[in-house]
């Protein structure tokens, strides 16, 4: 697979220059917004983690290349183009070895990074167990990869349409930490706050990063969830997203929608439910997540760097 990997001389630079990247999925751009407004958040959001003093990566696979860094060409293409694949690790082979387009999902965008060599992955919220899963198993293959994929994912925590409190326990049973940035409570996407809490609190994107390179050093191998809440102006009311979610996800089940289907089609619901309020905090809070990412992606990679230049004496 590595061989179908092609890397932008601006990443490719940066990686050889051990300069510190973002690595940021391409679903978002293809089934997560609609267009015009998925191609200029994408393309913002690059310019908010340059500015922050890093590199951003977007990753897609185009005509079967897993491209990581895309051009602005690219990710146009991504947002128009109705013949888009959605791409986890299943579908990884299959895009490549037929030559199709793929956007690459939250788990498809942590296996490109990590053969690249990106430690750090903005997005907006991790997939997780859907509700009813007691019966449906429908859990997305996000949650696996994070068992298994030495990536950093900042995000929002889960989306709200997840079943938040399952996602939590399969992420505890996988021995995924989950990390609360500025924060004691896991953040439920549209919202600041859930029920539910994160294993520990860190107020600081070098203490993170720490926290990763020691993690990484021991041998414990998998990501790590770095829950970063919705900037408040942004974030909508816990009681006014819930309603609305229990509409779009009866309004699923009368359609028959399932599987890789289910997220696209809750998402463009709650955007027309919520007369365009939920797309509005999406954006935001991408963007928002991009910025602590590249801040994390700078101090991981000093440290990084500070580990290789130490040599203990004992």
């Amino acid at each position: 697979m590595k061989s179908a990997i092609v890397i932008s001389a601006e990443v490719k630079k940066a990686l050889e220059q051990h300069k510190p990247v973002v690595a940021l999925e391409s679903t978002i751009i293809s089934h997560g917004m609609p267009y015009p407004k998925n191609v200029e958040t994408a393309l913002e959001v690059e310019e908010l983690i340059r500015a922050k003093g890093a590199v951003p990566a977007t990753i897609a696979i185009i005509s079967g290349e897993i491209r990581v860094g895309l051009s602005k060409e690219d990710i146009e293409f991504l947002g128009k183009s109705k013949e888009i694949e959605k791409v986890t690790r299943r579908d990884l082979p299959y895009v490549v070895a037929k030559k199709k387009h793929g956007a690459t999902t939250v788990a498809g965008t942590m296996i490109c990074a990590n053969l690249a060599g990106i430690s750090v992955f903005a997005t907006g919220g991790i997939g997780g167990v859907h509700r009813g899963a007691e019966v449906t198993m429908d859990v997305s293959a996000d949650l696996e990869e994070l068992a298994k994929t030495n990536v950093a994912v900042v995000c929002s925590g889960a989306k709200s349409i997840l079943d938040i409190g399952l996602t939590r326990e399969y992420l505890e049973t996988n021995g995924v930490p989950v990390i609360g940035f500025e924060t004691s409570e896991l953040p439920a996407f549209y919202t600041r706050a859930s029920p539910h809490t994160v294993d520990y609190r860190m107020d600081h994107t070098e203490e993170i990063a720490r926290f990763m390179q020691t993690k990484w050093n021991l041998g414990l191998n998998g990501g790590v969830v770095v829950a970063n809440p919705i900037p408040e102006h942004a974030a909508l009311s816990e009681a006014y997203i819930s309603q609305i979610i229990e509409q779009a996800l009866e309004e699923a089940k009368v359609h028959q929608i399932q599987g890789k289907d289910v997220t696209p089609y809750l998402l463009d619901r709650l955007k027309t439910l919520t007369d365009g309020k939920s797309l509005e905090a999406n954006i935001e809070l991408v963007k928002h997540n991009a910025k602590v990412a590249a801040r994390l992606a700078v101090h991981y990679q000093a440290e990084s760097i500070d580990k290789k230049t130490v040599t203990n004496v004992y």
